[in-house]
């Protein structure tokens, strides 16, 4: 089996994998990433999901990364290499990945986008949009030929809550809900409304601007924490897909590594 992990500024997302591509995706886990998590710490994590399904350390195979977090890249490698006897796969713009990055400056792309844009074009095909709600939420943009072409990067909606309520004395934290109207009516729905559907309409704004820059179409998939909430919230996100990053660690590995 392959182990797919990607590391995110606020999130570890692991996936167990088919290695043969005949299931995909068997499981996924989501952890909350800590720089400074040892390797060792690492493994007493690892090892209790693999026991929850009856299943050994020998059963790993590979273990494929995408990761935006250096230290955690490390400790996680040691860990692999050490427990697992592994060395693991790390994604970047260097391997074949089957698509390139046309922009400016292809060593500066994430490579959780990178992996997204495998993912999107194997699953939706292109043109495609897909945006990640973590703790930025990027619009990744995919060419109809399958190319990373840029996108957009936002603050993620807990920042901006994060920021408003940290920096004004009379507000406080609210439910993520969408309120009935635009028009709040006391202080939680007011906050409910210029938070959770202004970033509604950025999110909506921003779809039809990138599809207008591409001739007027795009598919439109959203992945990550708050993915589902406005996924269901608009009509302009056509797919939501949880393990969308998942299933283009698997792609990329199988390309690569056989």
């Amino acid at each position: 089996m392959l182990l797919a992990v990607d590391v995110g500024n606020s999130n570890t997302v692991i996936g167990l994998c088919d290695s043969g591509a005949s299931k995909g995706v068997l499981e996924v886990w989501r952890l909350t990433t800590e720089a400074e998590r040892m390797p060792d710490e690492w493994f007493s994590l690892l090892w209790p999901l693999l026991r929850a399904r009856d299943l050994e350390l020998t059963a790993i195979q590979d273990v494929v990364v995408s990761s935006v977090v250096p230290t955690v890249t490390g400790w996680f490698a040691a860990m692999c290499r050490h427990r697992l006897g592994i060395d693991p796969l790390v994604v970047s713009i260097d391997l074949d990945l089957g698509m390139r990055a046309l922009v400016d400056r292809p060593s500066e792309v994430g490579a959780d986008r990178l992996v997204n844009t495998v993912a999107a074009f194997h699953r939706y095909g292109g043109p495609a949009i897909v945006i990640d709600f973590g703790t930025a939420t990027t619009f990744d943009v995919v060419s109809a030929e399958g190319n990373f072409i840029g996108g957009a990067i936002a603050p993620g909606l807990m920042i901006s809550l994060e920021a408003l309520t940290g920096r004004a004395a009379r507000l406080f934290a609210v439910d993520l809900a969408l309120p009935e109207s635009a028009i709040g009516t006391n202080t939680v729905t007011n906050i409910q409304s210029g938070l959770v559907l202004g970033y509604l309409a950025m999110l909506e704004g921003m779809i039809g601007r990138i599809r207008a820059e591409l001739g007027g179409t795009a598919t439109t998939i959203a992945t990550g924490g708050l993915a589902r909430f406005f996924a269901d919230a608009t009509p302009m996100i056509d797919h939501h897909d949880a393990d969308l990053i998942i299933d283009g660690l698997r792609l990329i590995h199988r390309r690569v590594r056989g």
